[in-house]
């Protein structure tokens, strides 16, 4: 590798390990094993180095958990057990990869003092909120248009807010069952009511 991919490459370990508040361009270097002047050079600075590294991580670490959740996942499960299985998958996703959670929320929270980074997160949602559906609701059972973006962001809210959760407590945060059972609940009340509905 060249310095310019070293560079990009130290600069992931270092949003992964360090965060990005804490990185400093002398942590990119010694990650890296490059040189001052090359971030300059190649880059234009610090923060577009890291911007591009966030951008490339997101890409990876998104390709990393679709991967984990549905590793021999049985396609002929009903959507409420590929529901459950998959959320307890990603709670213990959560357990051992906490670093790389904690440099998403990290990188949320940076999003509101920089419109760019904001920009770029958002330009990132919809393949976002796609990886989500298809992880989710399974290539045969995928929704389409509007219903498709609806529910693709339900499921990423679900799953900033549970990641929150475990990041702040451990011990009270919601299991894989539990998150499945709330949804058990929410749909049993949702049916309840329309039929109460129909024959009132």
């Amino acid at each position: 590798m060249g310095h310019r991919e070293d560079l990009l490459a130290g600069a992931k370990r270092c949003l992964l390990e360090k965060g990005w508040a804490r990185t400093t361009a002398r942590d990119i270097v010694a990650a890296s094993g490059t040189n001052l002047a090359s971030i300059g050079y190649h880059y234009g600075s610090k923060d577009a180095l890291m911007k591009a590294a966030l951008v490339e991580s997101l890409g990876d670490w998104g390709e990393e958990i679709e991967r984990a959740m549905a590793a021999d996942l049985d396609p002929e499960v009903t959507p409420l057990e590929r529901f459950e299985t998959i959320w307890n998958r990603m709670v213990e996703h959560f357990t051992t990869h906490r670093q790389l959670w904690a440099a998403n929320i990290e990188l949320v929270a940076q999003a509101e003092h920089d419109p760019q980074m904001r920009k770029t997160l958002a330009d990132l949602q919809p393949e976002g909120r796609e990886g989500m559906l298809e992880m989710f609701q399974g290539v045969h059972r995928e929704p389409a248009g509007d219903s498709a973006r609806i529910l693709g962001a339900f499921y990423q809210a679900l799953l900033i807010g549970v990641m929150s959760q475990w990041l702040i407590d451990p011990g009270t945060a919601p299991s894989g069952k539990d998150v499945a059972e709330a949804l058990r609940i929410v749909a049993s009340s949702v049916t309840a009511t329309d039929r109460s509905r129909e024959n009132g």
